[in-house]
Formats: structure tokens, C-alpha cells, sequence
């Protein structure tokens, strides 16, 4: 038994579409075609990002003297993130605050003269000059003080910006400075990014997407109308949540003629990173389709052919086209067969056009297969795996 089933396994290897064993006849397996459904997948190199990704920038100069984070911290909205040395800031805060206290000041007692004129020009012991005069000065005064309030304002608000705080909640990714460098709007201190979803990005042809929108009415309709797509990864797992294509960019690139869309993929276990790199797969289903092996079709100069059965038993060397979307093992023909052709399913290398052969079905060419093996002799096994 063991000899039988190794010789089987000789021949099996011998027997794919373009090898046959030696039957010592004219005999090939012949098959019809029929119609069924297909699964197919089309693949897009893809980016991720997360749903908001945000440089984080001082907006004030000085040095780094706390870092309050670290790479991968999950941070929220409104938190300190970075310290910048504040003290000329607090300085400038001081000053602000002791002119507002000197207006304050100037206002009250403007405000004390403006009264008092006003009682002695209703007593008329001062003119109409000089309660004019009372209470311009006490204007004056109310305007310093709003120009050294609006100061100090700012003053508060440059010392703020000390306080680099983050501005979404989100993940926090390197930080390239350290303690102590000097910093200014120029420097990138980090980034934080939400990946509570991520934003992925892939392109397709203006081609395909002009029969998607075609086909759907419109681009809108393209969006809604697409199937759940699927990511792979870089270590070439799939990823195990679903997304969803939530837009397509209405312009093309000059530079690649191509159409940027975005899914979205939720990301509970922040397994995806932004900047991370995959692969968009979008399943497609292919209704009443003709199916095919690949081994049965043999490929010309980027052609493709088929040996059919016509009549008299002649097989004809028949050229077709097929779907550029496949899964590895089958194609889907789009011309050149049509429902209740025959075709030639093995020994397809040892055919010529109008050869004349034996049709025989494709269960008892395993038949044979398994006959010969049986009658195979050791030494025969030995010398076929050797080869």
C-alpha cells in the first residue's frame, strides 16, 4: 500500500494542468463550463493616522525645564505636557499688575476730584472749565487703566504659554528634545494622537473610481454603496476589526492620476499606531460568473489561452481575457467562453491546435492515474522520484 500511494503521489505531481503522466494514449480530461459565484478581493497599499494627529509647537522661546510626559502616554485634553523657563514671564506678569495697581490708583482719585467739582460747580464756586477739566482726567485715568489692564492680560497670557498643554486627548508620540534645550515655534515638541479611531488612507485609478461612481450615481453614492473593507497589516495579519470608506477626495493627483479615499477603522486596543503602513483589502463578489483553474490556462506574451474541445474531437488553441482580480487559483473569464464549452483540463503542454484527441472525464483520468500507480513496480517509483 505504502508503494502504491507513493507511486499515486508521483503521478499526481505529474498530472497538474500542464503535466500528464504516460497513459501510452490519446486520452485527456475534458470538462464543460458552467456558471457560479466568485469571491474576489482588490488590494491598495494604504497609510494610517490617527482620526486627529497634532503637532504640538511652543508658542513662547525659552528652555525646557519640565517634561511631564512620556512616549506612548495616554494624555487628555488640556493637560501640561511641557514647562518652558517662565521666570521673565512672571517678571513682565508683576510689572503688568503694578501699573494696573497705579491706574487703580489715578482712577480713584481722578474719581474723588471729578465728584467733589461737580458739588462745587452745582454751588457755582468753579466754572464749566474747570468741571470739564475734573472729568477728563478722570476719562484719562479709566483709559490708563483699561490700556494696563489689557497689559497685564497679556502678560498673563505669554506666561500661559509657558504651560504647553495638550490640546486633544490622545496618545503622545516621541519627543525629540530633552530637559533644558532651548526651544522656540520652530520646534516640534511632540505629537498627540487620537487613535481611538484611525484614518486610513489608499488611493485607486481615476478609472475605477469613475465606473464606481458611474455605477453608484455619483461619488456620494460610491461612498455609501462600499462594502466593508478589511486591513492588513505589515506583518501581513489581517486586522481584526472592519472599516468603513467615509470619503472620497474630489480631486485627482496630476502626479499619479489616481483618487485618495479614507476608511475608518476603530481601534479599542490601539494595535494600530499612526503612521503605521497596510494594505486595504475590499471584497468583491463576482454573480453568475464562469470560473476556471489557472492550471488549465496557458500565458503568451501576456495572453492567455485555453485548449476547448470542438467538433471531431480537435481541440482549438483559444485565446481569453479574464478579471485582473483573482484569489491565486482561479480566474474569472470575461470573453472568449461562453456556458457548455469543453475544455482540456490536464496534459494542456502536450497539446497543439487541431489536435485530435480522446475525451475522457476528469474523475476517470484520476482513475487512470491510480491504475497506473498500481501497476507501477518499485524500482519504477524509485526512478520516478528521482527525477
Amino acid at each position: 500500500m505504502m508503494l502504491v500511494a507513493a507511486a499515486a503521489t508521483v503521478l499526481m505531481s505529474c498530472g497538474g494542468g500542464g503535466g500528464r503522466p504516460t497513459f501510452g494514449d490519446n486520452e485527456y480530461p475534458v470538462d464543460t463550463i458552467g456558471v457560479q459565484n466568485a469571491s474576489l478581493q482588490s488590494t491598495y497599499p494604504a497609510t494610517i493616522n490617527g482620526i486627529q494627529d497634532v503637532e504640538i509647537r511652543p508658542k513662547v522661546s525659552g528652555f525646557l525645564t519640565q517634561i511631564n510626559v512620556t512616549e506612548g502616554q495616554a494624555v487628555s485634553a488640556g493637560q501640561v505636557l511641557f514647562v518652558i523657563d517662565n521666570e521673565t514671564y512672571q517678571a513682565q506678569v508683576r510689572q503688568a499688575q503694578a501699573a494696573v495697581n497705579t491706574a487703580q490708583s489715578a482712577v480713584n482719585t481722578a474719581k474723588l476730584t471729578f465728584e467733589n467739582t461737580k458739588q462745587l460747580h452745582a454751588n457755582k464756586v468753579v466754572g464749566d472749565y474747570e468741571l470739564q477739566t475734573a472729568e477728563n482726567t478722570f476719562l484719562s485715568a479709566q483709559a490708563q487703566l483699561a490700556q494696563a489692564q489689557a497689559a497685564l492680560a497679556s502678560a498673563k497670557e505669554a506666561l500661559s504659554f509657558c504651560y504647553v498643554k495638550s490640546p486633544a486627548k490622545g496618545v503622545v508620540g516621541t519627543l525629540p528634545l530633552k530637559k533644558g534645550a532651548l526651544v522656540s515655534a520652530s520646534n516640534v515638541l511632540t505629537h498627540v494622537s487620537d487613535i481611538s479611531t484611525m484614518d486610513v488612507y489608499f488611493s485607486m485609478t481615476e478609472k475605477d473610481m469613475l465606473t464606481m461612481s458611474q455605477e453608484d450615481g455619483g461619488l456620494n453614492g460610491a461612498v455609501g454603496a462600499f462594502p466593508a473593507v478589511k486591513l492588513q497589516l505589515a506583518d501581513g495579519t489581517v486586522y481584526g476589526y472592519e472599516g468603513k470608506v467615509s470619503s472620497i477626495s474630489g480631486v485627482i493627483d496630476r502626479a499619479t492620476g489616481s483618487v485618495q479615499l479614507k476608511a475608518q477603522f476603530p481601534n479599542p486596543d490601539k494595535l494600530l499606531k499612526s503612521g503605521g503602513s497596510g494594505t486595504i483589502i475590499i471584497p468583491r463578489t463576482a454573480d453568475a460568473s464562469i470560473v476556471i483553474p489557472q492550471n488549465v490556462v496557458m500565458e503568451v506574451q501576456n495572453k492567455k489561452f485555453v485548449y476547448l474541445l470542438k467538433d471531431s474531437n480537435k481541440v482549438s488553441y483559444t485565446e481569453i481575457t479574464v478579471d485582473p482580480q483573482n484569489d491565486g487559483n482561479h480566474y474569472i473569464v470575461t470573453s472568449g467562453l461562453k456556458v457548455g464549452d469543453k475544455y482540456v483540463t490536464n496534459g494542456i503542454t502536450k497539446l497543439s491546435d487541431q489536435m485530435v484527441i480522446v475525451p475522457i472525464t476528469p474523475q476517470r483520468y484520476q482513475e487512470k492515474i491510480q491504475e497506473q500507480a498500481k501497476a507501477m513496480s518499485a524500482s519504477d517509483i524509485v526512478n520516478a522520484m528521482k527525477k
